[in-house]
């Protein structure tokens, strides 16, 4: 507590920062969290509520009336007033409604309108404050409006000018550093009539899927994006900011599901609702287990025979597990990513097999070699190095083929792609290898 109120005492209002504050109250208990919440100034209470992870939402809100978190709910941007209220609702949907209650009319707007989005969709995402200049205005007008704007912090990450037209539809993208070389006695219309070409902008629809917006972040390097209607009407503009929060989530998500946990779930004090959401996945691969279990049994016989084959077992399916997650992790991370076009399928199944195949080669003659002198049985090193091959090429296969099959079923490849690999590498490998014993050495 003490380390938040130097912080507090040291540094002006306009020099802090909600993520500061909101990480020096993470490391207090919870006497003295309850206590450092009242320090935070007033306008700043919705900010570091949403900085802060949600199982601390409800703890700084607690602390102050609805009326002070509606004032500094105004003091945030559309997008994050529309995050705060639907985080409150879910918590508590009476003060939410209050909180609401006591914006006023505008912001009330902006809310409703960006709650009509889905989650997934880029106007979810937006921010309703944009500056806009039309065709006809001057350059030194609008520099003047620009700056008279962002000295009252009216507006944040101003480093592009969207040029509309009479009917509000987006016709240009102007960068600051663009705009500033302009003639300034001149119109924008006159400038860009020189560079017509150089100044058409990149836009997204605003039910546009937002893996797709993140995307074309990445491919231009934007720094923020408008957002636009099926008219080309401006709504809005996304920022770099958000885009970040976004995959950053996006990556947690695909690391939560690659586990088969659940994020949501996760994030919930409730112990038998995160239990339950790992409980289905464990039961899954439970059945798995099973599966692979009863393939163990059907060569029964030869293991009583070979006890040297229950010993070396472990070590083929190990390995085609970790090569499989290998080819899995890389090929969701790149779909995710837009790495992989709709047409590379084969060319990402190729490498991958390819891959499995040089390290199946590899480890099967090492392994080999180390079987054979274990047991003093040349053939059982031929046994478990074939074995250790045909495995990692399905581990190959099936670690590249799973994610990208699921993708094209519309279905999230990070989701199930674990167990299928798992009890895929598992059979494969135990049959393989007992298969090969009872062939070859009986």
């Amino acid at each position: 507590m003490d380390n938040l109120t130097e912080y507090l005492n040291t540094h002006s209002h306009d020099e802090l920062h909600p993520s500061e504050i909101a990480n020096l109250l993470k490391d207090l208990n919870e006497k003295n969290f309850t206590k450092a919440v009242q320090f935070i100034p007033k306008e700043l209470i919705a900010d570091v509520a949403l900085e802060l992870p949600d199982r601390y939402f409800e703890d700084v809100l607690e602390s102050f009336s609805p009326q002070e978190i509606a004032e500094s709910v105004s003091e945030l941007e559309s997008d994050d007033q529309t995050d705060f209220i639907q985080e409150l609702e879910e918590i508590d949907s009476q003060m939410a409604k209050e909180v609401f209650d006591e914006l006023d009319v505008e912001d009330q707007a902006d809310i409703l309108q960006l709650k009509q989005y889905d989650d997934d969709e880029a106007g979810a995402y937006m921010q309703i404050e944009v500056y806009t200049a039309g065709l006809e205005q001057n350059v030194y007008d609008v520099i003047q409006d620009f700056a008279k704007l962002r000295k009252e912090n009216e507006l944040e990450n101003v480093n592009y000018l969207f040029v509309t037209d009479k009917e509000k539809k987006l016709k240009y993208g102007i960068g600051l550093d663009n705009l500033l070389v302009f003639d300034f006695n001149k119109t924008l219309k006159e400038n860009i009539e020189q560079f017509p070409d150089k100044f058409k902008p990149v836009s997204v629809k605003d039910h546009d899927a937002i893996s797709d917006v993140v995307q074309k972040f990445q491919e231009y390097d934007l720094n923020s994006i408008p957002v636009v209607d099926d008219e080309d009407v401006l709504l809005g503009r996304i920022t770099s900011d958000d885009i970040y929060d976004i995959i950053n989530e996006q990556a947690t998500d695909q690391m939560f599901n690659l586990a088969g946990v659940n994020d949501d779930a996760e994030d919930d004090e409730d112990i038998f609702k995160a239990g339950k959401a790992r409980a289905i996945w464990l039961f899954v691969n439970l059945m798995t287990a099973i599966a692979a279990s009863l393939v163990i049994g059907i060569f029964e016989e030869t293991l009583q025979s070979i006890v040297a084959l229950a010993i070396l077992m472990p070590i083929v399916a190990s390995m085609g597990g970790n090569a499989g997650t290998q080819s899995l992790t890389v090929v969701v991370r790149q779909l995710a990513l837009g790495d992989i076009a709709k047409h590379d399928a084969f060319r990402t199944i190729k490498k991958e097999v390819l891959l499995s195949l040089v390290n199946g080669l590899f480890f099967a003659i090492i392994m080999g070699i180390i079987a054979s002198i274990w047991f003093d049985k040349g053939m059982l090193g031929i046994v478990i190095a074939l074995s250790m091959i045909i495995n990692l090429l399905s581990a190959g296969f099936f670690g590249s083929m799973v994610p990208l099959f699921l993708k094209k079923m519309d279905v999230d490849p990070a989701i199930g792609s674990t167990v299928i690999l798992t009890t895929v590498t598992d059979i494969v490998g135990f049959f393989s290898f007992l298969g090969l014993a009872t062939l070859i050495l009986l």
